[in-house]
């Protein structure tokens, strides 16, 4: 038993003997056990939670992102669950929404708050930063649309929270492939420059695809490419090297960063570049955090 399980059930069922239970597994919430030593993750948190409420809960937040398959949900996380037992309960913030019958689905027999209800509920009660970052990996792993989340955020006009998802939602990108991603386009985007296109192919001059770039502004032929963890490996940087010198060669303008490169940095470096290829922008350059501030502990873990 590598899950979240109930313990009377087990035990009614012969699976295991109390003194099995007792030795080999340990309790997360009553009656709701995993094996000893495992290592909690959303997806696990989400299962014991929904076992906790008699499986009548809906799961909703970072949980049902995690469960709809939205990478980098941070494993320190408490579940989300929608249910009317609203006692307190150690890793388990429980909400009294009501939910109508199309923005609820099912993965198995755990119900759960649709993909794009789920962005509303993110949208509406986390802050902007976090939210987006979780709505973005959340839309690229179920093929949310904005047009989708827009549309959902309409049904509650009244809701609470609600202007504040719609501002949330409009900065939301399926295209973003990681937390760091997201972070450096909505630096870029408060700063004041026009919002870059995501996962843009270049091609050389014979049509074949060279690369997809992070961010992009193809009229100026400039690209901003975020160096996630993965690009450390020693053949990703061989590759990543002769992939942005042929991106060169075609005139492109390839602006590199990590995730501790102060974004005030980053900024200047996409201010000089946009300037040298003579746009004009109206920008506010006044950060100087890294990258990675005020994202990683408030939902998300670091790419």
């Amino acid at each position: 038993m590598g899950e979240p399980f109930i313990g009377s059930e087990a035990l009614a069922a012969g699976t295991l003997t109390r003194h099995q239970l007792r030795t080999n597994f340990v309790a997360v919430h009553q009656d709701v056990y995993v094996p000893r030593g495992t290592r909690p993750n959303a997806i696990i948190r989400a299962k014991a939670a929904w076992l906790r409420s008699k499986r009548t809960g809906v799961l909703a937040g970072f949980s049902a992102a995690a469960l709809h398959g939205a990478r980098y949900i941070d494993a320190s996380l408490p579940a989300n669950i929608i249910h009317d037992n609203r006692r307190p309960a150690r890793g388990i913030v429980v909400w009294a929404d009501t939910l109508g019958d199309d923005e609820v689905c099912a993965i198995g027999e755990m119900r759960l708050t649709t993909p794009s209800r789920t962005a509303v509920d993110l949208a509406r009660r986390y802050r902007e930063d976090v939210a987006v970052a979780a709505i973005d990996a959340l839309a690229h792993a179920a093929r949310l649309t904005v047009p989708d989340v827009q549309a959902a955020v309409e049904r509650h006009p009244g809701q609470r929270g609600i202007k504040q998802a719609r501002t949330t939602i409009a900065l939301m990108d399926p295209g973003a492939e990681s937390p760091g991603e997201t972070r450096l386009r909505l630096s870029i985007v408060k700063a004041g420059f026009p919002r870059p296109v995501s996962q843009h192919p270049i091609y050389n001059e014979f049509g074949v695809l060279i690369g997809v770039v992070d961010l992009a502004w193809p009229d100026l032929k400039i690209a901003v490419e975020y160096e996630g963890r993965h690009h450390m490996d020693p053949d990703q940087i061989r590759k990543d090297i002769a992939r942005i010198e042929e991106m060169i060669e075609m005139g492109w303008l390839v602006i590199r960063v990590t995730s501790r490169d102060p974004s005030g940095v980053v900024l200047r470096r996409v201010a000089y570049a946009r300037a040298s290829r003579g746009a004009v922008d109206n920008v506010t350059i006044r950060l100087s955090r890294d990258l990675t501030d005020a994202v990683w502990p408030a939902g998300l873990q670091a790419s």
